[in-house]
Formats: structure tokens, C-alpha cells, sequence
């Protein structure tokens, strides 16, 4: 049986602390069903050998602090290394002992300086990731809130406030880096009544049994969240994962169903998507993308990928532009004078249609919502034919014209 050979982690669920209020049970069922699917020869297939579990009174400290130089130990340059972490985290706002960090079961919280000497501080975590050699490193972590709908995870400890994202971006310094977090620090990550687990966790289970279709047997980082960020989002308007990544490569985290091969949902042509929309996210330009274009397009069946770290459940969000780009059929490129000055917007309109003239197709597709001034388009996008959303009279005739654009073949330049 095919097995993820090179494949390590360190799964770790903390509810029942020593001397902090406890968490709910969910943070010990997360852990559990991550570490059972990791280690299920028929989903991920990560050796249970590889793969170490901390829960409750045996997350200590010390054994944080073991297993971690246990996986620089055992990794090398081509491994992939998996640690999910759900447990109390936070950080000191001020003082000698300000900062990140992870509150392992025996963490005494007296004052600061106890926290600090019995805690797992930003420095040190980030130490230990940087000591394994690995360059396919994805840690996760569902421990900034979370507990009942509306309960911050981390309420008993008062003096600390959520993990903030530039925790984050220290953590994922060093290639091969990817860190996944159930929530932006200003929110909570909720566990959704009668659920069994967290609702990022849920979403995150999943995906790994075989909720991302794959066609060479390999569930991929990128796959991973942008198949868990809509589903949170979707079920929870108020949580929004998040992703910081330092990566050269789409890499494998994962068996697809122990390595068989799926199916990605393409068309007779190979596209993954239909459209690709390339928008500047500003008012009024971000109102009229998701109020009214991608309902339409989604009610007419219209596959959409959307630019950006979006914010609207049900629609697929790229993380690597190039890519959803490339598998997409057209690039609808929304004109208004903020998109003209967005350097972002330019990249993307520019692959896109750089693709076009390699293939002889037209990728480009672009539809002005405001007015522009002529003389600042580029050559490149203005000799191409536009839809005029700008007049209300319009509107319908025009979408009708897009939806129909984007549902024909790829048209081609002629010779």
C-alpha cells in the first residue's frame, strides 16, 4: 500500500490545563481525528511511527519542546512535515516578557513571568521550525479562539490578547513555510452547536479524506486552503482563515485517499474555471464584484475564481494568481480608474493575456463598471472589445452578453 514515506508531524490538543480554565473537549477530538486521518493507510498515509501525539497531560512543556527537535532530527531536505496545534495562544501586549505564545498543558499563569518561563514563546517556536531541515513544513494552528459560538478559546487568560499575523509571517521565514490559521487575530474560531469539531477543524478533516479532488493521487498545500477558507467563511460569515506561505512549488501535504487518483472538476477543454476575475478591492469596485457580478455568474453556473483574499463564501480563492489564471478560460478584468492604478491588477491582466498570445486565443475579457480615461489604457486592452457596465439601462443585456462569452469555447485570433 502506497505510504507519504518522508512524512512527518506533531499533533497536539490541549483542553484540560493544570492551571488554567479548560478548554472544551472539541480540541481534544480535533486532535485526535487529525492525527487518526494523517495516519490512515486509506486517506493521508502518514506512518504512525511518524507521527507524534500530545494531548492533554502529556503536551508538556518539556515534551513540546522534545518533539519538535525529535522531527530536525528524523527530517531531512526532501521531507513534508505536518503539525497541527490546538490549544491556548496568545500574547503580551507589554513589558520585559512581551510576545507570542503557545500555553502547553503545565503552563503556569501567576504572572508574566511565569507565563514566559513556562510557556512556548514566538522565539523559541520559531527556532525549532527553522531547525528542521524540511522544506515542506505546513503548521496549523486552530488555537487563537475557539470553543462555544461566540466564546474566545483563550478568554481565561486575561492578560493575553489573540495571536496577531506577523506572528505568522516570522513563523512561515525559511523556504518551504506554510502556516494555516482558523482566524484573523481579531476573531474568533467558532465550534458550531452539536458539532464534534471545530468548524475550521471540520472543514480541514474534510478536505484531507478526499473533499479535494486530485489527479495524481497528492492532495497540495494551495488545494488545501482554498478548499477550506470558503467553507469556514460560508458557514461562519464572521471567521476567516488565513494563509502565509514562503514557497516555490504547490506541494504535497498529503495521500489523496491513500493515492488514488481523483478528478478535478475540468471541462472538455481542461479549465478548472470558466472566469477568473480580476478586481481591485476598494469601494465601489468590491461592492459591485460581489453583489451583483458572481451571484449572476454563479446562478447561471459560470465557474469562478476570483483574485485576492476574498471574503465571499462558495467562490474558490486563488492563492497563486499564475495559476488560477492559467486554469482558467477567460480573465474578466473589471476597468475603473482604481484598477488602472492597482500594480496587482496589471500583473494579472498581464498574464492573462500574455498566455493569450501564446496560445493564439483571446484570454482577456474586460468589462468597465466606471469610467476610465481612454488614454491611460494600455494598447493591449484597449484594442480589445469591452461590455459597458457603467449605465444601469445595460447592465442586464450586458451580463447576458458575459455569461455567454464565458460559457462558448476559447475564442481564437485568427491567422
Amino acid at each position: 500500500m502506497t505510504k507519504m514515506e518522508n512524512a512527518y508531524g506533531l499533533v497536539a490538543g490541549i483542553a484540560n490545563y493544570q492551571h488554567i480554565n479548560a478548554l472544551p473537549n472539541t480540541v481534544l477530538d480535533d486532535a485526535r481525528d487529525v492525527h487518526n486521518l494523517l495516519t490512515d493507510p486509506n486517506h493521508c498515509a502518514y506512518r504512525s511511527a511518524n507521527v507524534h501525539l500530545l494531548l492533554d497531560e502529556k503536551a508538556t512543556q518539556a515534551a513540546f519542546r522534545q518533539s519538535l527537535a525529535d522531527l530536525a532530527q528524523l527530517c531531512n531536505q526532501d521531507s513534508t512535515v505536518f503539525i497541527y496545534l490546538s490549544s491556548h495562544g496568545g500574547r503580551i501586549e507589554s513589558g520585559s516578557h512581551a510576545g507570542e505564545y503557545i500555553l502547553p498543558v503545565d503552563t503556569l499563569c501567576i504572572s508574566d513571568t511565569s507565563l514566559a518561563e513556562t510557556a512556548i514563546s514566538g522565539a523559541e517556536f520559531t527556532m525549532a521550525l527553522r531547525a528542521i531541515p524540511a522544506r515542506k513544513v505546513i503548521v496549523i494552528f486552530d488555537c487563537c479562539h475557539s470553543g462555544g459560538v461566540g466564546q474566545p478559546k483563550d478568554a481565561a487568560v486575561t492578560q493575553l490578547k489573540a495571536l496577531p499575523e506577523t506572528y505568522y509571517d516570522i513563523l512561515k521565514t525559511g523556504r518551504g513555510r506554510v502556516i494555516l490559521a482558523s482566524s484573523r487575530s481579531s476573531e474568533y474560531s467558532y465550534v458550531l452547536p452539536s458539532a464534534s469539531n471545530s468548524l475550521f477543524t471540520t472543514h480541514l478533516l474534510s478536505g484531507l479524506r478526499g473533499g479535494i479532488a486530485s489527479e495524481d493521487g497528492l492532495i497540495r498545500i494551495f488545494d488545501l486552503f482554498e478548499f477550506v477558507q470558503p467553507l469556514v467563511t460560508k458557514d461562519q460569515p464572521c471567521q476567516h482563515p488565513i494563509f502565509k506561505a514562503e514557497v516555490e512549488e504547490n506541494f504535497p501535504v498529503a495521500l489523496y485517499k491513500g493515492g488514488q487518483k481523483g478528478v478535478v472538476d475540468r471541462d472538455k477543454s481542461g479549465f478548472r474555471y470558466d472566469a477568473y476575475i480580476s478586481y481591485v478591492d476598494v469601494e465601489p469596485d468590491s461592492s459591485w464584484v460581489w453583489k451583483i457580478l458572481l451571484p449572476q455568474l454563479r446562478e447561471s453556473g459560470v465557474r469562478t475564481a476570483v483574485s485576492g483574499d476574498v471574503e465571499e463564501p462558495g467562490v474558490a480563492r486563488v492563492v497563486n494568481i499564475e495559476r488560477g489564471i492559467t486554469q482558467a478560460k477567460r480573465t474578466v478584468i473589471v476597468l475603473s480608474e482604481s484598477y488602472m492604478a492597482d500594480n496587482m491588477a496589471d500583473f494579472e491582466n498581464v498574464v492573462g493575456q500574455t498566455l493569450g498570445i501564446q496560445e493564439g486565443t483571446y484570454r482577456l475579457l474586460p468589462i468597465r463598471i466606471g469610467a476610465v480615461d481612454q488614454s491611460r489604457l494600455p494598447v493591449r486592452i484597449s484594442m480589445l472589445s469591452s461590455l459597458d457596465f457603467q449605465s444601469s439601462q445595460r447592465v442586464e443585456r450586458e451580463m447576458q452578453r458575459l455569461i455567454q462569452a464565458l460559457q462558448s469555447p476559447l475564442p481564437h485570433r485568427q491567422s
